[in-house]
C-alpha cells in the first residue's frame, strides 16, 4: 500500500517563492498572526497528523466501509479516535472567527491543511470538509441567534454539518426539488422529504449533525426562484439525543470512497429553521460554492500526488527488461522501470498534474483570501469583485484538475502493470476514489456550461479570457530574450493568442446556433485547463531559474528538477491543447444530427 508524505518542499517553494503568501497576508485583515513562523508550524502539525494518524486509515477504512445497523451509521475502525485527534488539535475552525471559535487565520491556510488530509485520505477529509460548507453558510446568512446556537459547535468540531440538495428525481436541475417546508405558529418549519447523495449524512464522529436543507414553502413559485434554506439538526440544540424527526435511510453502495457516509436523509415533519430570505436558497446555498469547488478540484491534486507517491518507488524498485539505450543496472537481473521511456512518461505525468495543480489551487486560495477579506472590512464591492474572479477560475480548477487527477490516477495503476489492479497495492483504491471527483459539485459537463456559457459568453463576452490570458502575454514579453526561458515564453504568447481566438470564434457562431455552446462547452474547458497550468508551470520555471542562478532555499537539483518537469508539461502535454481547440470550433451537426431514436436499432 502507498505511504503518505507531504510534500512540504513543494508546498514551500509555491508559498515562499513563487507567490509570496508572507507578502500576501500582511494585507489580509485577518492575516496578522499568519506569520511566517506560524504557517510553517501549521504545515508542520499537520503533516505529521496526517502522516501518522489519518494516512493509515486509508486502505482499511477502504475495506471495511460504513456500517447501518438499527439506524446508527457507524464510520471505519479507528476514524473515531482520529477525528477526535483532529479536534482536540482545533484544525476544525483554523479559518473561521474567533468570536465562535476559531482562530481566525486566512481560508488559504485551512485549504492548504485540506489538501493534506484530502492526500492522506479523501474519506475520511470528507467529514470535517462538509461541516465547512454549513459553517460558511450560517456565518454569510444566519441572525445572530443561529451563529451562536450553531457556529461554535460546529467551529469546535464536536457538531458535524452537511449541505443537502440532490433529491431522488433531480441533481444539478434544483428547480426540481420537492421538499417541503410548512411554517408553524412558534416560527419553526416542519421539514418533510427526502435528500440523496448526502456526504457525511449521518455518522459517529460528532453529536450532532447540522443539516443544510433546500426546500419549499407551501406558496412557492416554481422552478428556482422558489427554493428557501434551512437548518434542521439532527438533534434541537439542548435536545440531544431526541429524535427531530431526522433519519438515515439507508447508505449508498458506492464503486469508492467507502470509509465516507454518503446516505439518504429522511426528513419526517423535522423542526427546522429559515436560514437568509424566503425564496432565496439558492443564492443562500452557492454564497461560498466557488471556494467549495476549490476544495473538489483540490481531489484532482490528491489523487495524482498519492498516485505518484505510490508508482514512484515501485518504479525505482521493479525490475523488468533492458533500457533501449543500453543497461543501466548491469549488475541486476534487468533494469528498474524507471529507466523504460513510457514509465517516466507516465511518472512524470503524474508529477506534473499535481505539482501543476497545487500551484493552481494555491494561486485560486489568495483570490478566496481577498473574496473573505472584503466580507470581513463589510467591502460587498470588494468581495463581489473577487468573487467574480475566482467564479472564472473554479469551473476550470473543478472540471480540468479532477478530469487530470482521475487520469493520474489510472497511470499509477499503469505502472505497476497486472500488481496495480490487486487490491493490495492499494493503486486500484485511488482510481476508483478518484472517479467521484468529475461527478459531484456539478459533473465535468456542467462546469464547461458554467465556464463558457455563463461567465465567458453572457457574463464577461469574452473580458474573463481576455484578462487572465494577459498573464500570459506579460510573462511572455518579459522572458522572450532569456534564452532558458524563451521556449516557454514563446508557446504561451502562441497559446494567449489561440484562446483568445477561440473564445471570439465559440461567442459569433454561438449568436447563430445555440447548440454551440453546449457542443464545444467541454473541449473549452479542457483547453482553458492546459492553458492556465502552462502558465503556472512558466511561473515556476521562471522561480527556478532564478534561484538556480542566484540561489535558493532548495538544493539546486530541486530546481533543476521543476524546469525538467516544466519542459515535460510544455513538450507532451501542452500539445493536447491543439485537438481540444480543433474539436470545439466543428459545426454542431456532427454531434446535433442523429435522431433520438436512431442511437441504436437493436434495443429501445
Amino acid at each position: 500500500m502507498p505511504t503518505y508524505k507531504a510534500p512540504v518542499r513543494d508546498m514551500r517553494f509555491l508559498m515562499n517563492e513563487v507567490f509570496d503568501f508572507e507578502r500576501h497576508y500582511k494585507a489580509q485583515p485577518n492575516g496578522e498572526e499568519a506569520t511566517p513562523d506560524m504557517v510553517e508550524a501549521i504545515i508542520g502539525e499537520m503533516a505529521k497528523l496526517c502522516e501518522n494518524t489519518i494516512a493509515p486509515l486509508y486502505q482499511s477504512g477502504d475495506e471495511e466501509g460504513c456500517k447501518l445497523e438499527d439506524g446508527v451509521v457507524t464510520t471505519p475502525k479507528g476514524f473515531k479516535e482520529a477525528y477526535d485527534e483532529f479536534i482536540a488539535g482545533g484544525w476544525q475552525g483554523l479559518s473561521h472567527p474567533v468570536e465562535v471559535g476559531g482562530q481566525g487565520l486566512p481560508m488559504s491556510l485551512g485549504l492548504i491543511k485540506q489538501e493534506m488530509m484530502a492526500t492522506a485520505n479523501w474519506s475520511f477529509s470528507m467529514y470535517p470538509g462538509l461541516s465547512l460548507g454549513a459553517m460558511n453558510t450560517i456565518q454569510m446568512h444566519g441572525s445572530e441567534e443561529q451563529k451562536q446556537d450553531y457556529l461554535v459547535p460546529l467551529t469546535e468540531g464536536t457538531w458535524g454539518g452537511t449541505m443537502c440538495l440532490t433529491e431522488p428525481q433531480c441533481g444539478t436541475d434544483l428547480g426540481q426539488v420537492k421538499t417541503k417546508a410548512d411554517p408553524q405558529q412558534d416560527g419553526s418549519y416542519k421539514i418533510s422529504g427526502t435528500k440523496i447523495f448526502i456526504s457525511s449524512g449521518d455518522h459517529d464522529l460528532t453529536e450532532n449533525i447540522i443539516h443544510i436543507v433546500l426546500a419549499r414553502l407551501p406558496d412557492a413559485p416554481k422552478g428556482t426562484k422558489g427554493i428557501s434554506l434551512f437548518i434542521v439538526p439532527k438533534y434541537l440544540p439542548g435536545k440531544i439525543g431526541e429524535h427531530n424527526g431526522v433519519s438515515c435511510g439507508s447508505l449508498e453502495k458506492k464503486m469508492g470512497i467507502k470509509a465516507s457516509a454518503t446516505c439518504v436523509i429522511n426528513f419526517d415533519e423535522a423542526t427546522g429553521f429559515l436560514i437568509g430570505p424566503e425564496h432565496g436558497g439558492l443564492e443562500c446555498m452557492f454564497t461560498f460554492m466557488n471556494s467549495a469547488r476549490i476544495g473538489t478540484a483540490m481531489q484532482g491534486v490528491a489523487h495524482a500526488e498519492r498516485s505518484y507517491q505510490g508508482a514512484l518507488p515501485y518504479a525505482k524498485e521493479r525490475k523488468s527488461m533492458r533500457a533501449l539505450s543500453g543497461k543501466k543496472e548491469p549488475d541486476a537481473i534487468a533494469d528498474s522501470l524507471i529507466h523504460h521511456g513510457d514509465v517516466r512518461r507516465m511518472l512524470l505525468k503524474q508529477k506534473a498534474i499535481a505539482e501543476g495543480g497545487r500551484a493552481m489551487i494555491y494561486y485560486a486560495a489568495q483570490y478566496a483570501d481577498n473574496m473573505i477579506a472584503g466580507m470581513l472590512e463589510d467591502d460587498m464591492e470588494k468581495y463581489d469583485h473577487w468573487d467574480s474572479e475566482l467564479g472564472f477560475l473554479t469551473p476550470i480548477l473543478k472540471g480540468f484538475l479532477t478530469e487530470k487527477g482521475l487520469e493520474a490516477a489510472n497511470e499509477g495503476m499503469q505502472v505497476f502493470g497486472g500488481h496495480g489492479y490487486i487490491k493490495e497495492h492499494g493503486m486500484e483504491q485511488i482510481a476508483r476514489d478518484a472517479r467521484i471527483s468529475t461527478l459531484y459539485e456539478g459533473t465535468t459537463g456542467i462546469q464547461a456550461l458554467d465556464l463558457l456559457g455563463r461567465k465567458v459568453l453572457l457574463s464577461s463576452r469574452g473580458k474573463c479570457v481576455r484578462e487572465f490570458s494577459k498573464k500570459l502575454v506579460d510573462f511572455g514579453t518579459k522572458n522572450l530574450r532569456d534564452p532558458k526561458l524563451r521556449p516557454f515564453a514563446w508557446k504561451l504568447l502562441k497559446i494567449a493568442a489561440e484562446w483568445n481566438y477561440l473564445t471570439t470564434r465559440i461567442m459569433l457562431v454561438a449568436a447563430k446556433d445555440r447548440d454551440m455552446v453546449a457542443t464545444a462547452s467541454y473541449d473549452f474547458l479542457m483547453y482553458s485547463g492546459y492553458a492556465m497550468m502552462a502558465y503556472f508551470w512558466a511561473l515556476q520555471a521562471g522561480v527556478a531559474t532564478d534561484k538556480l542562478e542566484n540561489g535558493g532555499k532548495e538544493p539546486a537539483e530541486f530546481y533543476k528538477a521543476k524546469l525538467a518537469t516544466a519542459e515535460f508539461y510544455f513538450d507532451r502535454m501542452l500539445p493536447s491543447a491543439k485537438g481540444h481547440a480543433e474539436a470545439a470550433l466543428k459545426p454542431t451537426k456532427s454531434t446535433m444530427q442523429l435522431s433520438a431514436e436512431h442511437f441504436s436499432f437493436d434495443y429501445e
